[in-house]
């Protein structure tokens, strides 16, 4: 005969402390976070306003800031927003050097218009920069899918 299974006690879920979630943590790593934000949109060839706008429109004077700090090696305090588009723009970044042999392929596909359904018909870079944090992850999909979610 089948003995009844007690059901489990239920305990809340904490969710992990993360470099998103944890502001302690979020100002530890914003420094670093922009260092490599700054260098990745340099090598995409982007001016400071495109910069700006990939991060959710930070004013100017914020991003100088926060570059100026960051240089220094003091301390920045990033968002969680603001971290997960900094984290997607590498994810990005690491997708194109997934699918592409060559840099400039690369680089050459995030400017060109694409008529892909998520661009449509846009460069892939106007689309993240104008379509928010949503327009960010759906381009980090559409690569990941690309390169077969490696």
């Amino acid at each position: 005969m089948l003995q009844p299974i007690s059901p489990l006690p239920l305990r809340p879920v904490t969710p992990p402390d993360t470099i998103l979630t944890d502001p302690v943590r979020r100002r530890a790593g914003g420094a670093g976070a922009i260092k490599l934000f700054a260098r990745l949109c340099e090598r995409w060839g982007l001016s400071i306003d495109e910069q700006r706008a990939l991060l959710g429109d930070v004013s100017r004077p914020t991003y100088h800031r926060w570059r100026k700090a960051a240089e220094a090696g003091g301390t920045v305090e990033l968002t969680r927003d603001q971290m997960e588009r900094v984290s997607l723009c590498l994810g990005i970044e690491k997708g194109l050097k997934t699918i592409f042999a060559r840099d400039e392929a690369g680089l050459r596909w995030l400017k060109a218009a694409n008529t892909d359904l998520p661009f449509g018909g846009h460069a892939p870079i106007e689309v993240m920069m104008q379509g928010g944090l949503f327009a960010l992850h759906r381009t980090r999909a559409y690569l990941d899918a690309w390169r077969g979610g490696r």
